[in-house]
């Protein structure tokens, strides 16, 4: 009996509404990406690069987790391996990051850039609390110019299937 109720426990958990995995358009960028709930929307002004861009942002929070992918479009001339480069710097700077992993991370359409990676990293919400992060960064080129993309989880723990499930659903596609 108790072998029954441990695997229909385990079987409830694995359909858990908190992990309702859905492909997402981004808007106006050339990638699809999956997101265990609905996403919302934002966008800010920033620096980068040099030069001011708008940087689009899609995320949603389920399961203990906040998931998103950012994406910014560079201005022609701006490099992307140097503004790569900066958005991890300041990333992982603002979260006071520590025990930094790195790997390559070269999802099928990207450039091929150093660059381009995927860190594990504990380190500090702003507020000061711990959480631990998953993150990538990578460019693609599409007609409409340079992308640059940044898909993170932040979470108290993160599933290795959860991320991977994340990150291997950032699709290259045709820009609408």
């Amino acid at each position: 009996m108790y072998l029954f109720l441990l695997i229909v426990s385990v079987g409830l958990a694995a359909c858990s509404p908190a992990w309702n995995w859905r492909e997402v358009r981004l808007e106006g960028a050339p990638l699809t990406a999956v997101f265990p709930c609905k996403p919302d929307h934002g966008s800010q002004t920033v620096t980068m690069a040099g030069t001011t861009v708008e940087l689009q942002m899609t995320g949603c929070e389920t399961g203990g987790a906040t998931l998103a992918v950012s994406r910014v479009r560079l201005p022609p001339g701006a490099s992307p391996a140097d503004a790569l480069s900066q958005w991890r710097a300041v990333t992982l700077a603002g979260m006071k990051a520590q025990g930094v992993q790195e790997q390559p991370f070269q999802p099928l359409g990207s450039l091929a850039l150093p660059q381009s990676v995927r860190v594990v990293v504990s380190g500090q919400y702003r507020d000061g609390r711990p959480v631990n992060a998953q993150a990538v960064w990578f460019a693609q080129a599409s007609p409409q110019g340079v992308w640059l993309f940044h898909a993170v989880i932040y979470a108290d723990t993160i599933g290795a299937e959860v991320a991977d499930t994340f990150f291997s659903g950032l699709k290259p596609r045709t820009p609408t």
